[in-house]
């Protein structure tokens, strides 16, 4: 609650009309401390009472208004009831007042909750951005290379293979690895009785990844597993008809 000087103005005419007195402050050193005067308008406070006027304000307003109650004063009553109305619509427009600008420091709070977690957000998708346009710029060089590399594999295709230590060195790194259509393209099956069932037998064109990136998948041949065995062959009973029936008389 706040009172302006206007209130302290009207009070200090009032008690200066009616009673005309001046009070005095009690202190330890005896310092006396004037309120109220018949030879000027407006309140005077003593030094460092700026924190006491509220408090003094309505202690000097009751003691007041008790005594014009006690007079029967009407007048008197009705000017201090003025100034309590005053002062408490004062009172209400400042806790309004308050209450609106906790409000806005409220919502000025959610406000810049909000922009950082929208300025977070915007850098992790600018970095996310940043790294696909760096992996497509990559894959697009290593792409434009691949060509090459098959032709060196082709060339490679051609030398023929005199040891087995150039054979190891020579085997494809996919053979022998289940078929995984994530990265392995089948162009072809056949029965293998070295390899089991969905393993790789043969690659024909190298796979490449960059990073997590697939730039193209492995072209292979792929075991379907060894083949039905065929049944044996009856013997052929004709060489060994007996001599009565080929008409040989064995008598």
């Amino acid at each position: 609650m706040r009172v302006t000087m206007n209130t302290y103005v009207h009070l200090n005419d009032f008690c200066v009309k009616k009673w005309n007195f001046i009070r005095e402050g009690e202190g330890e050193g005896g310092d006396k401390t004037k309120f109220l005067t018949n030879d000027s308008d407006e309140f005077q406070a003593p030094e460092g009472a700026a924190d006491r006027r509220l408090p003094a304000g309505l202690k000097l307003i009751m003691q007041a208004y008790k005594e014009a109650v006690l007079d029967g004063d009407r007048k008197a009553i009705y000017e201090l009831e003025d100034i309590l109305f005053m002062m408490e619509k004062e009172k209400n427009e400042l806790a309004q007042k308050v209450a609106a600008m906790s409000a806005e420091i409220s919502s000025g709070k959610e406000k810049l909750v909000r922009l950082q977690a929208d300025f977070d957000n915007y850098r992790k998708r600018s970095e996310k951005e940043r790294l696909r346009v760096r992996s497509d710029a990559q894959g697009e060089v290593i792409e434009s290379l691949l060509p090459m590399v098959d032709s060196f594999e082709r060339a490679k295709q051609q030398i023929k293979l005199e040891t087995e230590m150039e054979k190891k060195i020579d085997t494809s790194y996919q053979v022998g690895k289940p078929f995984d259509p994530k990265m392995h393209e089948a162009i072809a099956r056949e029965e293998s009785n070295e390899f089991k069932e969905g393993i790789v037998i043969q690659e024909f064109r190298r796979g490449f990844y960059l990073g997590d990136r697939l730039l193209r998948p492995a072209m292979v041949k792929v075991s379907s597993g060894p083949g039905k065995k065929k049944p044996a062959s009856p013997p052929d009973q004709s060489r060994e008809e007996p001599a009565s029936v080929a008409g040989v008389d064995n008598r």
